[in-house]
């Protein structure tokens, strides 16, 4: 696993000259410590002697981690320390104040409830489906993680009334088949959870973890997401258009927030699709550089896993939108065209 690293910000970097390695310039970087036990004192650190090493400027904040030695083995003073990663969390902290605060101002109270939605999907994942998974469960705490998201992020969002009855029915019946296409088709395609990195990592490290079933995990909560935004905004519509006009009857509303529903999904089936070629984007370069065919990369689990995710997603997307239509439309017309009038319209 990875070791715990010290901060630390660059106070001087000197180039030297080195045969033998891939570069001939390399870099003397000093620091100044900024956490650990040796905070406040500086250390040192060569870049360039190994590997692919990327560029630093004086004053980056960096993760380093001190080098375990021996007594009777004395490394030179420039490898003491060596860079583990930039130290990112202050400029990801106000990208997320940032974030938060236009959620705020755009979306008033929903908005600040979405938040709390949002805090609350993170901690069930952190607190339940992750030590699950690290226990040896896969699909059962799949399921029951993202209902357990469903059920708290819709009312807090879009409150207890019909819409968001009906977009967490429709949500929760899409889920159902979308967990029963990835669980079929992770099998059918034999994908086995092996093909990343992290996979071998926590292979190595004799975790016990399912590799398939962490696969599986993340095919289910990373299509909740897209199926929460397409059940809120059918739901939202027939709403609206039951608020507009009360005289329209179930039939009518159905097929007027189908006709919407429709330009939604090719919209977001495109979002879904673009979004895992761009998580995919560095990938597909190597595999283009090399003399693989189209058909041949497809192939490879690395890819194939993304194709399958990306399938099974859309199908529970397309799913979803006449079941969360219908049952919609079957509330709305029980509810007084008085209590519509104002609904909270989410659709797009």
């Amino acid at each position: 696993m990875a070791k715990k690293s010290d901060q630390a910000q660059i106070e001087r970097i000197e180039q030297f000259r080195r045969s033998g390695f891939q570069t001939n310039t390399c870099s003397k970087v000093t620091v100044r410590l900024e956490s650990g036990r040796r905070k406040g004192t500086t250390g040192m650190l060569s870049l360039g002697t190994s590997g692919i090493d990327p560029e630093v400027s004086v004053g980056d904040r960096l993760r380093v981690v001190r080098a375990q030695t021996t007594p009777d083995v004395e490394l030179p003073p420039e490898q003491e320390y060596s860079l583990t990663d930039f130290e990112r969390r202050g400029s990801m902290l106000l990208l997320a104040l940032l974030f938060g605060a236009l959620v705020v101002v755009l979306g008033r109270v929903r908005g600040a409830l979405s938040l709390v939605g949002l805090a609350l999907s993170l901690l069930v994942v952190l607190a339940f489906v992750v030590p699950a998974i690290l226990t040896g469960e896969k699909l059962l705490v799949a399921v029951v993680g993202s209902m357990a998201i469903v059920l708290v992020t819709v009312p807090l969002a879009h409150g207890l009334g019909a819409k968001g009855l009906a977009a967490v029915l429709g949500t929760a019946a899409s889920l159902g088949l979308t967990v029963a296409l990835a669980a079929l088709f992770t099998d059918l395609t034999n994908l086995t959870g092996l093909a990343s990195e992290e996979a071998n990592l926590l292979g190595a490290n004799e975790t016990g973890v399912s590799l398939q079933g962490l696969l599986l995990a993340g095919m289910i909560i990373g299509a909740l997401g897209v199926l929460d935004d397409v059940t809120v905004s059918q739901a939202s519509t027939v709403m609206a258009l039951r608020g507009a006009n009360p005289t329209l009857g179930a039939r009518e509303l159905f097929g007027r927030a189908l006709r919407v529903g429709r330009d939604h999904v090719s919209a977001t089936v495109n979002t879904l699709v673009l979004a895992y070629v761009g998580a995919s984007l560095p990938l597909l370069l190597i595999f283009s550089s090399s003399e693989l065919g189209l058909v041949e990369t497809a192939n490879l689990e690395v890819i194939a896993k993304e194709i399958v995710a990306t399938l099974v997603g859309s199908i529970g997307l397309m799913v979803a939108v006449p079941i969360t239509t219908a049952l919609a439309a079957v509330l709305a017309v029980r509810l007084p065209a008085k209590r519509l009038a104002d609904a909270n319209v989410h659709v797009h």
